[in-house]
């Protein structure tokens, strides 16, 4: 396990737990990094890309749906228009397995959590 596949446990001030992997390019063939994790606050399913692993690094959010769709950015447009298609292609393979992470990954021990990156398909 490389650092930038790493799964951590946290807790928020409102006691809301959820897991989070940061997925490097060899687990996804998408330059740069993937940020998933199970719910959190208000809104839908989503996967985060940075080209840097950090929470104050730039990225951009991607829908998790039938037709994901770039959500919100804070990396210049041509940084976006590059690597959106590729993140797109790896969220449309990986849907079922993001989703089901999404929604229910904060309830899966450790060795689910494994199983599931090890079934995420590759672009």
């Amino acid at each position: 396990m490389s650092a930038d596949d790493v799964v951590v446990r946290h807790e928020t001030d409102g006691d809301e737990v959820f897991e989070l992997a940061n997925l490097s390019t060899a687990r996804t063939g998408v330059t740069g990094v993937i940020y998933i994790s199970t719910r959190q606050g208000a809104h839908g399913p989503r996967v985060r890309y940075f080209e840097r692993a950090g929470r104050t690094q730039p990225s951009f959010s991607v829908s998790i749906e039938a037709h994901p769709k770039v959500l919100v950015t804070s990396l210049p447009d041509r940084v976006v228009a590059r690597m959106a298609p590729e993140v797109i292609r790896w969220v449309t393979l990986n849907e079922a397995e993001l989703l089901a992470f999404w929604d229910h990954g904060d309830s899966w021990l450790d060795e689910e959590v494994e199983a599931m990156k090890a079934r995420l398909a590759r672009i």
